[in-house]
């Protein structure tokens, strides 16, 4: 994909695409215990398309309820509610609006701007785009996925905990995932 035009795209449309989260999840995982990777997800998300003529000149805005957090175990995740680590009441959302898009060779990059904890910083997401298709109903739906990683000490998210044969409980970084689908708006 070296050129992303309307015409390169089968089935392009402009116009304004939401998500759909039934078919769709934002996850995150980070380094646990120096040997393996803990994951969890936002179960609570919005996400909005803007499509232009020009696939180039579209935007992306996500918005996440960071109080939905699930990452299968209740006191962990009552732990990442807390002020050690995202501070819901204080910060109820991460946001990212996206400033720019862009290919590199085979790649697709989002480039944008992550709020988090009232910190916000560039990031990119790398990924793909799925395609257009019409589902069974009728409706025109889009999909595409991606992943960026970022410092989660840039975005005070710090909290750590030494580990007794050294190094710490949890990795700097942190790697975020989307998987979407948007649907059309008419």
């Amino acid at each position: 994909m070296t050129t992303l035009t309307a015409d390169a795209i089968p089935g392009y449309v402009a116009g304004t695409w939401t998500i759909d989260a039934s078919h769709s999840e934002i996850g995150f995982s980070v380094r646990h215990l120096a040997i393996s990777k803990v994951r969890g997800t936002f179960e609570q998300f919005d996400a909005t398309v803007t499509a232009a003529e020009n696939p180039l000149e579209s935007s992306v805005v996500v918005s996440v309820d960071i109080a939905s957090i699930n990452t299968k175990n209740a006191d962990r995740d009552a732990h990442l509610r807390s002020n050690d680590f995202f501070a819901p009441e204080q910060y109820p959302t991460m946001e990212f609006r996206s400033t720019g898009i862009r290919t590199e060779g085979d790649e697709l990059k989002l480039d944008g701007e992550l709020t988090l904890r009232g910190v916000t910083k560039p990031i990119t997401f790398t990924g793909e785009f799925g395609g257009i298709a019409k589902d069974p109903w009728g409706n025109v739906v889009a999909a595409a996925n991606g992943h960026a990683v970022i410092n989660r000490h840039d975005f005070g998210v710090s909290w750590n905990a030494p580990l007794e044969a050294g190094g710490f409980l949890l990795g700097d970084e942190v790697t975020i995932t989307i998987d979407a689908q948007f649907q059309l708006q008419s």
